[in-house]
């Protein structure tokens, strides 16, 4: 079984980060290399999002994602691999 490290729930997190971008729904495909391992999020979720004031100006922040459906493959050259990722790690860095 592969073991999903907190480096690659961090990536994980900021590509879904980058991938949401403003929207309230999220529904698509993260496919990615981590080190010598293919990774692949399906996500179809609800996106929370709320506006907070900073000195610099106001920013938009994801409040919770609440999935819909998800999946998450990890694969490498010898084919596809079990792994434990669990969405609420993920969105524990969203947090």
């Amino acid at each position: 079984m592969y073991s999903i490290s907190s480096q690659l729930y961090e990536e994980t997190a900021r590509r879904l980060r980058d991938a949401i971008g403003g929207r309230s729904y999220f529904s698509g495909s993260l496919d990615f290399v981590f080190e010598d391992t293919e990774c692949r999020l399906t996500l179809s979720a609800v996106i929370y999002t709320s506006r907070r004031e900073m000195p610099e100006g106001a920013i938009t922040v994801i409040d919770d994602i609440v999935p819909v459906w998800w999946e998450f493959r990890t694969s490498d050259e010898n084919g596809e691999m079990l792994n434990d990722f669990s969405f609420s790690a993920l969105k524990e860095l969203f947090a």
